[in-house]
């Protein structure tokens, strides 16, 4: 557990030439058909949506480097809805997969501690395999709300500049020196990151930067130089390769780009074996950004 998140989620990337995060977002009402629960308990939901994603880990481990699992999919279902999420989770390591946990954490104070506690674990190495690499959290309560999820070994994507339509009413907004409220929240997020720098160049506190936001990257990758971006909004939110290009360094590498929807349901527009279906998409997904990052 003492190998650098950054270091090591690039590491994995450059294995299998490929940036890409297949991100884990289950529904009931989307699975397929053979895996849907006869009856819709709590208990009966959360055996469903973990065999969903353990054959979706399958289906596209040695394809893409990392998953994210998005919590609040599994956290719906109350403690079935954790064991199921810990159950993947150990199920992704065995797979050789990094796995960030989408739960944009946030809070202050003591508040902040026990989140970071609850993700992480108490004893890094006893709760390793069923812990994430990294989680996400919110960076708009400012420094006592990050430094608390900073522990050895692990990383944190900090929200700079996200997806939803709705953000542009607080990120995009000018302050009085003419920067907007995400170039500020960016500055914060490199000044904290600056100590936590791994030997690949890049800091264990990363930036989530949406490739819908393509205007805003280029000049955030210049404000965050050492920050992985990880990079959501591709395919179905409507960002493309153009959009992301401008959230990777010089040498392509420097992001995480992550798709969901048209990965992990892909067999509701192919006939066929589903888990095929996911196989090829996230195929199609990891060649498309390895080759536009110059990695293939």
């Amino acid at each position: 557990m003492n190998h650098h998140p950054a270091d090591a989620v690039l590491d994995a990337i450059d294995r299998l030439a490929a940036p890409a995060c297949v991100g884990i977002d289950p529904v009931l009402d989307r699975l397929p058909e053979v895996l849907r629960p006869g009856a819709s308990s709590a208990a009966s939901a959360a055996r469903a949506i973990g065999a969903f994603s353990v054959e979706l880990l399958d289906a596209v481990a040695g394809r893409v480097p990392c998953v994210k699992f998005q919590s609040a999919c599994f956290e719906r279902y109350g403690h079935a809805g954790i064991a199921a999420l810990e159950g993947c989770i150990r199920a992704a390591r065995q797979r050789e997969l990094k796995v960030i946990l989408d739960a944009k954490r946030g809070d202050i104070g003591i508040s902040a501690e026990q989140y970071a506690a609850a993700v992480f674990g108490d004893d890094p190495e006893a709760d390793a395999a069923v812990r994430p690499d990294w989680v996400t959290i919110n960076a708009y309560l400012g420094a006592d709300g990050i430094r608390p999820f900073l522990k050895p070994g692990r990383g944190a994507f900090a929200l700079v500049r996200t997806s939803n339509p709705g953000g542009d009413a607080v990120q995009a907004q000018r302050l009085a020196d003419g920067r907007t409220v995400a170039e500020s929240v960016a500055e914060l997020v490199a000044s904290i990151g600056e100590a936590l720098v791994g030997e690949r160049g890049y800091s264990s506190l990363g930036a989530v930067v949406a490739a819908t936001r393509a205007e805003d990257a280029g000049r955030l990758r210049r404000i965050m130089p050492n920050q992985l971006f990880l990079v959501p909004g591709f395919g179905a939110q409507g960002g493309g390769v153009d959009d992301v290009l401008p959230c990777f360094d010089a040498d392509g590498r420097g992001a995480i780009v992550t798709a969901s929807r048209t990965v992990i349901y892909a067999f509701q527009e192919q006939a066929g074996d589903w888990t095929q279906a996911v196989a090829d998409a996230a195929d199609r997904f990891a060649d498309e950004l390895g080759r536009a990052a110059g990695l293939r």
